[in-house]
């Protein structure tokens, strides 16, 4: 009787930690993510209440937490939130779109004589996709079909194909406007235009790496990358006279919207916007007349991309519109794209709008699961065991957060990017704060910027965590973007030859988040310069 007494007083005193444990092997169940949260919410809230950790009434107040009202911040009336289902309609509209297929035809064409061009083309393509779209498997499995088939018949290695595309393609969830960093922000109460602004110079840093890896791998090797025939892509050359047309077209645009910002116009109307939309309706129009002649395929695949980036990631720096905000009007923009590429029908229109509506639904789930989660942990003084256990280990802090990193980077072997942000993310959090006056000189905070130390050391460790989460779509056995590629890649590609592509492209992963946390300039300078 005294030994089951002594297990029951063990497991009261640490039903946080067993709390944690039994998420974990719900995860590993294999069941679906909301109900393995909300699951074992429910039952170890039961078991709070028997061991007098909360009264019964404390379930109601879930239902506060995550509807939101009465000056409560509910994840359904969080208005920061509302940017999520805008991204997913944006980012599911453009893979319907030509978008994709347009910008890697010109970069083809444009890099066609450069070692290694075809993959440098889907590594620039998946970084400026990555700026119009946070959605990582239509992201995936548009490339695939577009880039692989292309680099296989061109006899390129097809562990260097693969690799190539599965990390271009990832980018996304770190290049703004990405729906990580809207959950992040939300997760930490801060600024999603500061974490939008943020991300920027690491997500470029990475894809300047790919770069850098594809261009040296295919001077050493020429082999696993062979250089595209001369026949394989043919313009029509380009009508100087339309270019010089453009050109000074374009230039009486931008010098009438300059001369009319010097007025009292620019109170009643945004001439910046206007004249940047109207040199966009100019090019697609004779980019369409130039038809497949270098200079109209130049139109036709750079300025759409550009356009929605612009419109996007602009609109913010700018001033033009909150990150909320620039979501609507990124969604608005995917549509006008569809429109122009002659995609934009009712069953498309129909489709696009099922398919959000089913991923929204899904990642709101989640975070009602998480919220019930969380709740309950911090009921069971599961974050004060956390703190307890940091402090037995007497860690100095840079040792504590290459730990916090570790810990991230394993989970995202066996845990999606989701699942590791609503979990670890808030438990983290305060460790991270309390290590804040650690850092304060490395981050520079002698008058170089002008948050507040924590917050300052907040962004940072977000921006590290979204880099190490990068890795998670890439490392076996669960990289998703794996699994994504594998589904439409032609029978002779092995899930072998994918799992050897991508190993280089996760040590350059590490290699860019260890640049960020050696500079954190990296992360928060470009922050500290625009939105102060």
């Amino acid at each position: 009787m005294e030994f089951i007494h002594a297990i029951l007083e063990h497991f009261e005193e640490f039903l946080g930690a067993y709390m944690f444990l039994g998420l974990a092997l719900s995860l590993f169940s294999g069941l679906p993510v909301a109900f393995a949260l909300g699951g074992v919410a429910f039952i170890f809230g039961i078991l709070a209440i028997i061991f007098g950790y909360m009264d019964f009434k404390a379930f109601f107040i879930i239902t506060t937490r995550i509807w939101g009202g009465d000056g409560a911040s509910g994840a359904v009336q969080n208005p920061v939130l509302v940017a999520i289902p805008c991204f997913i309609f944006m980012g599911t509209m453009l893979e319907r779109s030509r978008v994709a297929a347009d910008l890697l035809h010109i970069l083809q064409v444009l890099l066609r004589r450069v070692p290694g061009g075809l993959a440098l083309s889907v590594t620039v393509m998946g970084t400026i996709m990555a700026a119009t779209t946070g959605i990582i498997g239509a992201s995936v499995v548009m490339m695939t079909l577009l880039a692989l088939p292309t680099m296989l018949k061109q006899n390129y290695s097809k562990s260097l194909a693969t690799g190539t595309i599965a990390s271009s393609a990832t980018l996304g969830i770190l290049i703004p406007p990405s729906i990580m960093l809207v959950i992040m922000a939300s997760l930490l109460s801060v600024s999603v235009g500061n974490l939008f602004v943020g991300a920027l110079l690491p997500g470029l840093l990475l894809s300047g790496l790919y770069f850098v890896y594809i261009s040296i791998l295919s001077r050493v090797k020429p082999e696993v990358a062979p250089p595209l025939p001369e026949d394989m892509i043919q313009l029509k050359p380009s009508d100087m006279a339309r270019v010089r047309r453009y050109l000074m077209i374009i230039t009486t645009v931008v010098v009438v919207a300059v001369g009319l910002s010097y007025t009292g116009l620019e109170q009643h109307l945004n001439i910046g916007l206007t004249a940047f939309l109207l040199i966009f309706a100019i090019s697609m129009i004779m980019g369409r007349s130039e038809g497949d002649s270098l200079f109209g395929s130049v139109l036709k695949g750079f300025i759409p991309p550009i356009f929605l980036v612009t419109l996007v990631l602009g609109s913010i720096l700018a001033g033009w519109a909150t990150p909320t905000e620039a979501a609507g009007v990124g969604a608005f923009g995917s549509i006008v794209l569809a429109a122009f590429n002659g995609t934009l029908t009712k069953d498309v229109l129909t489709d696009v709008v099922n398919r959000t509506t089913m991923t929204t639904a899904m990642i709101f789930f989640i975070f009602v699961g998480a919220t019930t989660f969380s709740f309950i942990f911090r009921a069971v003084y599961g974050e004060d065991l956390i703190l307890e256990f940091i402090d037995f280990l007497d860690f100095h802090d840079w040792a504590l957060l290459f730990l916090l990193m570790f810990v991230v980077f394993l989970l995202g072997f066996f845990f999606d990017w989701l699942e590791i942000t609503l979990i670890v993310l808030p438990v983290f959090s305060p460790v991270v704060q309390a290590m804040a006056g650690t850092f304060a000189g490395h981050l520079g905070m002698e008058g170089a910027f002008h948050l507040d130390l924590k917050e300052e050391m907040i962004y940072w460790y977000a921006i590290l965590v979204a880099i190490n989460l990068q890795t998670s779509f890439l490392t076996p056995p669960f990289g998703f973007a794996l699994f994504y590629m594998k589904g439409v890649a032609p029978p002779e590609v092995k899930m072998q030859d994918i799992y050897s592509g991508i190993i280089p492209f996760v040590i350059l992963q590490l290699i860019g988040l260890a640049a960020v946390v050696i500079f954190p300039e990296i992360a928060l300078w470009l922050p500290g310069q625009l939105l102060d």
